[in-house]
């Protein structure tokens, strides 16, 4: 084998991958576009653990969500029934919709999660005192996904330390930009 041989396959090795016959393969990548972020959620919760789960939409909803017409901040999931619900999810209807349906802009939508995974985030819920919060609506393989954050409540203190981190951390980007900026005239 030449060296660049050697190089090209170290390159490219996070590309390729072994199968079982041992000849090296593409891995297909999936492609995921991010439609709407929660960052509230991240303020005021831990975040646990994430599930990626499907949404029951209708035709003008997914058409809206392609416009960029969503929001999620003020959302939250519940489970009602052993079926998981997104609550409070407001999706605005673009003005070309149907006329013979009423767009209903915050109507409660469900999510589709496996049999396991509901029951798992029930039992959670509902025996240690987690929450569930939409954290990021998204596209994953053309169809609109909703990551669903297990999640425990932050106390005010917890709230407090995490703005005095970001608070130093700017400060000291701020530093190192001044510094870096005084550098590069001496020169």
């Amino acid at each position: 084998m030449r060296h660049e041989d050697a190089a090209h396959d170290t390159l490219h090795a996070r590309f390729l991958h072994p199968n079982a016959t041992g000849i090296r393969t593409r891995i297909p990548t999936i492609i995921t576009m991010s439609i709407v972020d929660n960052k509230k959620a991240f303020f005021d919760y831990f975040i646990e653990d994430r599930y990626e789960a499907g949404l029951e939409l209708q035709g003008w909803e997914v058409k809206a969500i392609r416009a960029g017409r969503a929001g999620i901040k003020e959302a939250y999931v519940r489970v009602i029934r052993s079926q998981v619900w997104l609550v409070g999810a407001h999706i605005s209807p673009l003005n070309s919709a149907s006329t013979h349906i009423t767009p209903d802009t915050i109507r409660m939508r469900r999510c589709l999660l496996h049999r396991e995974e509901i029951n798992k985030l029930i039992g959670k819920v509902k025996e240690r005192g987690y929450t569930l919060v939409p954290i990021n609506l998204h596209y994953s393989k053309g169809r609109v996904k909703l990551d669903i954050g297990l999640a425990k409540g932050k106390k005010d203190h917890d709230k407090r330390d995490v703005l005095k981190e970001k608070e130093g951390q700017r400060d000291a980007q701020a530093a190192m930009k001044k510094a870096m900026r005084g550098k590069g005239g001496e020169e």
